[in-house]
């Protein structure tokens, strides 16, 4: 068997099988190549993992060589649950790395009330047409605030995935991490509702929760030109639009 006749149908299965984002499959095809040119084999030894490991890191930085290594050890997963291979080499491998700590940006809570009132000042003032995207505009960054979840992960939240009654949303985030979260807040729970129902037939249609306004998927890209337009709007000189988690000072 070689292993790049195995690369379309493994990038097919991340598509439409496990729904990822276009970003990331284009991200493995362009790891398995480079991987497949190094390691020439079909049945690389440890030894030559070893190599184009080393490799890796003479050449770029670790969060570009995790992504890379990830993206090979997910391919040999794939072709080990299809009984395509007897073992993933990666098994036999160690590989560490040492982990930065990034300190999560503060955002003081008198900035994120001067946000919201802009915001919803902006809401009132919209027209029939502009009030459904608005409407939307203010869902989004009310779930951001109150889930404290990365951009991509709001992004990606599916319609399945909401419940509006009792205010239980799934977050999934890179890699297919799993996790609850819960909004209590009742006036937030509010804004969804009212977002949703002035949206039903195209976030059903989309199968995502938050959509554009062409019924597609709210890309990060999107959610991050909105932030940064009402903050620029509202007179915040502080840049929120978010990479990452950020916590809210409250004194």
């Amino acid at each position: 068997m070689k292993l790049q006749d195995k690369l379309i149908p493994y990038l097919e299965y991340c598509t439409y099988r496990k729904e990822l984002d276009k970003k990331t499959v284009k991200a493995y095809r362009i790891d398995l190549k480079q991987y497949f040119s190094i390691v020439c084999c079909d049945e690389p030894d440890k030894e030559k993992i070893e190599e184009y490991i080393t490799g890796l890191h003479k050449k770029y930085k670790q969060k570009t060589v995790k992504r890379k290594i990830a993206s090979v050890k997910a391919f040999y997963n794939y072709l080990e649950e299809e009984e395509l291979i007897a073992q993933n080499p990666f098994h036999k491998i160690k590989v560490k790395f040492k982990e930065t700590t990034i300190l999560p940006r503060i955002i003081p809570r008198e900035e994120i009330e001067q946000l919201l009132n802009y915001m919803y000042a902006c809401l009132g003032d919209a027209s029939v047409v502009g009030y459904k995207y608005r409407l939307r505009d203010v869902a989004v960054v009310e779930t951001f605030f109150a889930t404290g979840a990365r951009v991509y992960e709001i992004s990606n939240i599916r319609e399945e995935s909401v419940n509006l009654n009792s205010g239980l949303i799934r977050i999934m985030g890179k890699g297919g991490k799993e996790r609850y979260v819960q909004i209590s807040n009742d006036s937030v729970l509010m804004i969804l509702r009212k977002y949703y129902e002035e949206n039903k037939s195209e976030i059903k249609k989309s199968g995502f929760f938050f959509i554009n306004n062409r019924g597609n998927r709210y890309t990060e890209q999107s959610i991050r030109l909105m932030l940064k337009k009402y903050t620029g709007q509202a007179g915040i000189e502080r840049n929120i639009t978010p990479h990452g988690r950020v916590i809210i000072r409250t004194s």
